[in-house]
């Protein structure tokens, strides 16, 4: 007998999908047949059953200058959980004077009491010195084995010589490296005469970061990783000359995954030239490119050229945050909301647009970010043995996004509204149920921390 049967539903998972009951038991997936019987039992007929969604790219309560972003860890867990995803990797940025593990503890007593839902933590190398890297194999002994590099960005971005030394030392110790690549020089010298020229509008932010710098970043950061033949991930790549750039190194051998974020597939840079401040809400580093970049995107999600699909969540309110730099663009703080969203958007817009198959959207959102960071004994799948992070989809059900109908901690969304047709409606972490017909179920602190590991190639 066993604590919980999902009766009737239709699983998919990565590898395939197919109607068959789902048995629970301790926490963890037990069984998966037909007539499995349960002391609790939910009928799941007419439903997809799908792994919880894995986000391995959000910011929750993250200081940027003089704000912080306006999910804290329990805010954004419990968006998250609404929308179907059970695991999320956050990041940890070392103050100056910390050392990383001081940093990691830190973060760590921020997200212990709050969170709904299971987490990581990658950690940021904003320094590349003998000292700091010295540090590496201890983060990775503490669980953390994913590190974010920046080429852009004061304060946080490595050159040339840091980011060779961090990627080496990466390679050496086995952390993995998960890289933001944009060409600062470029971005800075563009804002610099947008300002000089009295452009102070919204509308000026995507000329600030063109495409092309971009792929020059990417192909910088491919070439060093040649040199040191460490394996990495490109963080939020928005743009086909990226993608291309991605395929020559894969040609040349090289190891590269890709995330994109559902903003790159969904949205372009007409956004910006919405009427008065307006574009302020769709200010975000890299920002979304062309209907051609978006079309590329899509294509190489299908195809296996692009790896995962994560959010980049990092709200600011609009009204309070983001109109900082009304009259001034640069200093607009960047990010936009995203985590309750995505798994909705990619079935909507993906797999009932024919974009994208079942197993594809499933792999893309759950099974490949657990692979990718070390997750897949536990999380991403629908095997025995694995937690029984489970959500219950209904493929018919429509909702109209807005603010009034999202959990967001923000006062907008990109996609106001944007009519999904398929959301999650029962939503299990370790068996638990935690969210059900639209209320939040789970507690503060119940997720646990998770370590994670640099999968092999």
């Amino acid at each position: 007998m066993f604590d919980l049967v999902i009766a009737n539903g239709t699983l998919v998972t990565a590898e395939g999908t197919a109607r068959a009951d789902l048995g629970i038991r301790d926490g963890q997936i037990a069984a998966l047949g037909r007539r499995l019987a349960g002391l609790e039992t939910i009928d799941a007929s007419d439903m997809l059953v799908l792994p919880g969604a894995i986000d391995e790219h959000v910011h929750l309560q993250m200081p940027v200058g003089e704000f912080a972003s306006s999910d804290d860890f329990y805010t954004g867990t419990a968006e998250a959980a609404h929308g179907g995803t059970t695991t999320i990797i956050d990041f940890v940025e070392p103050d100056p004077d910390q050392t990383l593990l001081a940093a990691l503890e830190q973060r760590r007593s921020e997200a212990d009491g709050k969170v709904t839902i299971d987490y990581g933590l990658h950690m940021t190398l904003s320094r590349a010195d003998d000292e700091t890297l010295a540090q590496v194999p201890a983060c990775i002994d503490a669980g953390t084995a994913s590190f974010k590099l920046y080429m852009a960005y004061e304060g946080l971005r490595l050159d040339d010589g840091g980011l060779l030394r961090a990627l080496a030392s990466l390679r050496r110790h086995g952390g993995r490296p998960l890289v933001h690549a944009e060409n600062h020089f470029a971005t800075a010298y563009l804002t610099a005469l947008a300002l000089a020229e009295g452009r102070m509008g919204p509308e000026n932010h995507p000329l600030t970061r063109p495409a092309v710098m971009e792929a020059e970043a990417i192909h910088r950061l491919l070439a060093l990783a040649d040199v040191t033949a460490t394996p990495l991930v490109l963080a939020h790549l928005s743009c086909a000359l990226g993608l291309q750039e991605v395929a020559k190194a894969r040609a040349r051998g090289q190891v590269v995954w890709v995330e994109t974020c559902p903003q790159y597939l969904l949205l372009d840079k007409e956004e910006y030239n919405r009427p008065g401040f307006e574009g302020a809400k769709f200010v975000m580093a890299p920002p979304p490119r062309t209907a051609v970049d978006r079309d590329a995107l899509w294509a190489a999600l299908a195809a296996g050229g692009v790896d995962t699909v994560a959010t980049d969540h990092c709200p600011f309110f609009y009204e309070t945050q983001k109109t900082r730099g009304r009259d001034d663009f640069s200093r607009i703080p960047g990010g936009a909301p995203g985590i309750e969203t995505r798994l909705s958007l990619l079935y909507t817009y993906g797999v009932r647009s024919r974009r994208l198959s079942p197993e594809r959207w499933v792999e893309v959102c759950c099974t490949e970010p657990a692979r990718r960071f070390g997750l897949a004994s536990r999380k991403g799948t629908l095997s025995v043995g694995a937690d029984a992070d489970v959500v219950i989809f209904d493929p018919q059900r429509r909702v109209t996004l807005s603010v009034e109908t999202l959990h967001q901690n923000v006062d907008y969304t990109p996609y106001e509204g944007w009519e999904v047709r398929g959301y999650p409606i029962t939503v299990l972490s370790r068996g638990e149920v935690i969210v059900q017909g639209g209320e939040l179920l789970a507690t503060a602190g119940r997720g646990l921390f998770l370590r994670t590991a640099s999968a092999e190639p």
